[in-house]
């Protein structure tokens, strides 16, 4: 085999984005000298590719670091550390012609198709623009291009010379994927494209973009907090929760059978036309962390349901979680509606408020509970959780865990670690 051959035949079997330990911060400054004070992690340390040809779904709740990433891999946000390759070269050394290459390329879909395009254009000349940026001056072979295009979208030629507000939210979508495929992209970022869109209308997009991605052959990182729309468009799935990855592999493994709590969480948040298929445990308290003040060792760790209690403890793990909820309850400072009167926070309300018996049968953490509430009565919250923080640790908030290979996906779970206490859910 040549140098050539064997150069192109690598490029087959390489991915076509490769993003590794990508970090994107921001800064906090304070005070008229605008001195930093602290940095929000949006991107902190994600990895994952993205092979031609396949469709990666980004998915997590709001706040994520979905929309971040995206926007680092594009060079719409200053990435702080880490690399973006998209075919073999560092997108950040880039310049010239090669960034010009780059920006035809790869094209961004939009999540409100409303703000896709100027008012004062006609849809013929929003689709065509990116044509015309890059150096195509015959304007009747742009005209034919875009003509084509809006067809293969399921709209007429003749559109071409109508206005933004003529369109229906999904016609508009389409005119925005039309707009993206002008340029002959090898990658399309798509994010949140079907959020703005009813059921129907959404599903007509979707099998749109599938269509596109068997015809033209192009890759997509499909951005979503809709992780049952993930499942039904996605080749593999990338999960995030607070600027971390924390499971990523095919579709049918990760979503199947998740590894990681917070996928399962996710799971479980996708409604259901049965109303006892529940069998997922709740996150332990609703409130998402400060990406400026992530938590330590795991992020999720403060919402948990699969928490790692103490080695030395000997607890039922139901009854492990409602003791954990107590204690994040009190970090977050969320306490239930009946805690709020100070004169009603009897130790009794308070154990039957996070479903505790009057007497926990591990005399640790009985005495850890005890302590807590005593605490609490005397409107200690922080103090409270304090106690419990000292006298029941958890590996999971003391370390991060690495990642660790489950089948054919990726988890970061110290419940998959061999050297840390805990059993594989």
């Amino acid at each position: 085999m040549t140098d050539t051959e064997h150069a192109s035949a690598k490029a087959e079997t390489d991915p076509l984005l490769a993003v590794e330990e990508l970090k994107t911060h921001y800064p906090i400054t304070k005070g008229w000298l605008r001195r930093e004070v602290g940095r929000v992690r949006a991107v902190d340390g994600v990895s994952f590719t993205v092979d031609r040809g396949e469709i990666v779904g980004l998915v997590g709740e709001s706040g994520s670091g979905k929309s971040t990433t995206a926007e680092s891999i594009l060079g719409l946000e200053e990435i702080t550390d880490g690399t973006v390759s998209f075919d073999g070269k560092t997108v950040t050394e880039l310049s010239g012609r090669q960034l010009r290459e780059f920006r035809r390329r790869v094209q961004l879909i939009v999540q409100d198709p409303e703000e896709a395009f100027s008012p004062r254009m006609t849809i013929g000349e929003a689709v065509a623009e990116p044509l015309k940026l890059h150096g195509m001056v015959d304007t009747e072979r742009r005209q034919r291009i875009v003509e084509d295009l809006l067809e293969r979208i399921g709209l007429s030629a003749s559109d071409t010379q109508r206005y933004p507000h003529e369109f229906s939210g999904g016609e508009k979508q389409r005119i925005a994927i039309a707009r993206a495929l002008v340029l002959n992209p090898d990658l399309i970022v798509a994010d949140e494209p079907t959020s703005a869109l009813d059921s129907r209308v959404e599903a007509d997009v979707l099998s749109l973009l599938k269509d596109i991605r068997q015809e033209f052959d192009i890759s997509v990182l499909f951005i979503s907090h809709d992780i049952d729309v993930v499942r039904r468009f996605c080749d593999s799935v990338v999960v995030m929760y607070l600027g971390k990855v924390v499971e990523r592999g095919p579709v049918e493994t990760v979503l199947e059978s998740p590894s990681h709590p917070y996928t399962k969480v996710l799971l479980d948040s996708v409604p259901s036309l049965d109303p006892s298929d529940r069998t997922l445990a709740r996150p332990l308290t609703d409130t998402i962390p400060d990406p400026a003040e992530p938590p330590s060792g795991c992020r999720f760790h403060t919402r948990c349901p699969a928490l790692i209690p103490p080695e030395e403890i000997t607890i039922e793990s139901d009854l492990w979680r409602r003791v954990a909820a107590l204690r994040f309850t009190l970090q977050t400072g969320e306490l239930p509606a009946t805690l709020a009167d100070m004169e009603q926070r009897d130790a009794t309300r308070i154990r039957d408020a996070f479903d505790l018996p009057e007497q926990l049968p591990d005399e640790t953490v009985e005495q850890a509970v005890s302590e807590a509430i005593t605490t609490l009565q005397d409107d200690g919250t922080a103090a409270a959780s304090e106690q419990l923080a000292v006298a029941l640790p958890t590996v999971c908030e003391r370390e991060t865990p690495t990642e660790r290979t489950t089948g054919n996906a990726q988890v970061h779970c110290h419940r998959y670690d061999p050297d840390k206490p805990g059993e594989p859910l």
